[in-house]
């Protein structure tokens, strides 16, 4: 494929840009459960600039006990006076709104911040926290420091105010050794806030050593492959910037458990810069098959979809498949199961009396019937009760359910499911819904992107994200080549470009190979969003397609052209 590297903003909240509010309290005990507020202090700065400062006393309407009033020197007379609860939480919150939260032991001064909101029933914002005890173990070592405590650190890193067990000094201590903790952790590569976090998470030092592993990938959108020292493929992501997301694989933002050991493993991380997005997901595609990364969970082994086939033989039964060949079979599908398969002929079954049995019958010699013919079921065309003619009628019927009008089987299962609900066999009654549901998706996953699958080339484009055209070549349902036109630039001579670049992609029978309808579903979900025009093959613009409408009846064309119309489910 054709790739023009395209450009984004990092993605992740530059520290300098971050509006952090430094919070501390003082209380009555040491147990919000049981305990009160007496002071709140706290300080709001952003990229080192002080913005504004909040304080106030709380009265807590209990005594404040004689060891807190010499420690703090906050007295009961003190807050007599001073606003209570009710009204200093409220104006805290709206000071600290939108703000990232900061505190030394935040799990102290959050805790009773939450528990008085609790209280008053007010709903407590959710604010990313950090913990500068938390981030200081990370950072200062024993020889340092031989504590954590915000008078051993505020000592250290020189800060201008010295904490005394008063709110808003020591929320101002914490500005100082917050500042000091964020210029360690630049040195180390962190410049953002997702990656700050990890520090204060549960991410292991052996995870964050890794980190090197981002270094020198691309600010693009693509396709980025985690390998190990062997050089085997752990796992293939995508992202619209590579860089940004594989560094948010070493910080607090992953939580996956087996993303933690995939990284413990990985030894390199091999990008692959795209010109679409598209293009990103479509080479995903690709090379999870190709690999079958230990790490991927989805879409590693397309070749086990199922599909459902309507054999051809002189009395055509219905039978559960892997593989799709070029045989004028009708295929629907693929089924992301083979229960699901199974659940979507049984629903076939129900109301078109197809034979069931296995065996391939012969026009003129004769077999025993089974219990279903007994039933009523089966014409029993073993037994030379039902002609290649008549039995072709009902296989007729099938092949028009299957892949063209399937509203009379719909209506039909919905009249059996009504029945079974009436005599009160809601058991029966939901099995068959599953299995009307079961059939429902499988008809529309091969009929929705049947017009596409043979179309042999189709040229479409949408507004760029970064100014311009993103411009893409599709044929026979797979993408051939993709491109960006600049800004302002007139996008006709990109898309003649493309198109000459483009790879040669062969007709291959419908439904096709068992990997290629995931791709195909991705190009036709690119096509039906809005502001994409598709472009004919003389290169003038249509008008906008704009939902799947649109890009059904573009791709389909005259109705008298349509050799099956396309299935709508009814909601």
């Amino acid at each position: 494929m054709q790739m023009v590297q395209g450009t984004f903003d990092d993605l992740g909240t530059a520290l300098a840009d971050v509006t952090f509010v430094v919070v501390d309290l003082e209380t009555t005990g040491g147990s919000p459960a049981d305990s009160a507020i007496t002071e709140i202090g706290a300080v709001k700065v952003r990229g080192g600039v002080v913005l504004g400062e909040f304080q106030t006393l709380v009265n807590p309407h209990v005594p404040i006990p004689p060891f807190i009033q010499a420690l703090t020197g906050i007295t009961t007379a003190m807050v007599a006076d001073a606003p209570r609860i009710e009204s200093a939480l409220p104006a805290f919150m709206e000071f600290a709104q939108g703000a990232v939260l900061v505190a030394h032991n935040a799990r102290f001064d959050i805790g009773f911040l939450k528990m008085a909101a609790q209280l008053q029933g007010i709903e407590w914002p959710r604010h990313t926290v950090l913990d500068t005890v938390h981030l200081a173990r990370q950072l200062v070592s024993r020889d340092e420091a031989r504590n954590h405590k915000l008078s051993t650190l505020a000592a250290l890193f020189g800060a201008d105010t010295t904490p005394d067990h008063r709110a808003l000094h020591d929320a101002r201590a914490t500005v100082d050794v917050l500042h000091a903790l964020i210029g360690r952790v630049g040195s180390l590569g962190v410049h953002t806030l997702e990656e700050l976090t990890s520090y204060t998470s549960r991410v292991s030092p052996a995870q964050r050593r890794k980190r090197w592993l981002a270094d020198g990938l691309p600010d693009a959108p693509g396709v980025y492959m985690f390998k190990d020292g062997d050089g085997r493929v752990l796992y293939v992501g995508t992202s619209v910037n590579i860089r940004t997301r594989v560094r948010s694989y070493f910080t607090a933002s992953e939580h996956r458990t087996r993303m933690a050991e995939m990284v413990r493993l990985a030894e390199s991380v091999t990008p692959v810069v795209c010109a679409t997005t598209l293009e990103a997901e479509v080479r995903e595609l690709r090379l999870i098959a190709e690999h079958k990364p230990r790490y991927n969970r989805r879409s590693k082994t397309p070749e086990r979809a199922t599909w459902v086939k309507l054999t051809v033989e002189a009395f055509p039964r219905l039978s559960i498949v892997r593989e799709v060949r070029p045989d004028g079979a009708r295929y629907i599908g693929p089924f992301g199961s083979r229960s699901s398969a199974e659940a979507a002929v049984a629903a076939v079954h129900e109301v078109i009396p197809l034979r069931q049995c296995v065996q391939r019958l012969s026009p003129t010699r004769r077999v025993g019937s089974c219990a279903l013919a007994d039933m009523g079921r089966c014409g029993a065309p073993c037994t030379g009760a039902q002609s290649v003619a008549d039995y072709g009628r009902v296989v007729q019927d099938a092949e028009h359910a299957l892949v063209g009008d399937s509203r009379s089987v719909v209506q039909a299962l919905r009249a059996r499911m009504g029945t079974l609900a009436a005599q009160e066999r809601y058991e029966d009654a939901g099995t068959l819904r599953d299995r009307l549901l079961a059939l429902v998706r499988g008809m529309a996953r091969a009929q929705r992107i049947a017009p596409l699958a043979a179309s042999p080339e189709l040229v479409a484009a949408r507004p760029a994200a970064v100014g311009g055209w993103e411009v893409v070549v599709v044929r026979h349902g797979r993408l051939a080549a993709s491109t960006v036109s600049p800004r302002g630039a007139d996008p006709m001579p990109y898309v003649r470009a493309v198109r000459d670049t483009a790879e040669v992609v062969l007709p291959a029978p419908w439904p096709a190979p068992a990997a290629i309808p995931e791709e195909t579903e991705k190009v036709l979900r690119w096509l039906e969003q809005p502001g994409v025009r598709i472009v004919d093959v003389e290169g003038a613009w249509t008008c906008p397609v704009g939902g799947a409408a649109g890009a059904r009846a573009e791709l389909e064309g005259p109705a008298e052209r349509r050799e099956a119309p396309v299935f709508v489910a009814a909601s």
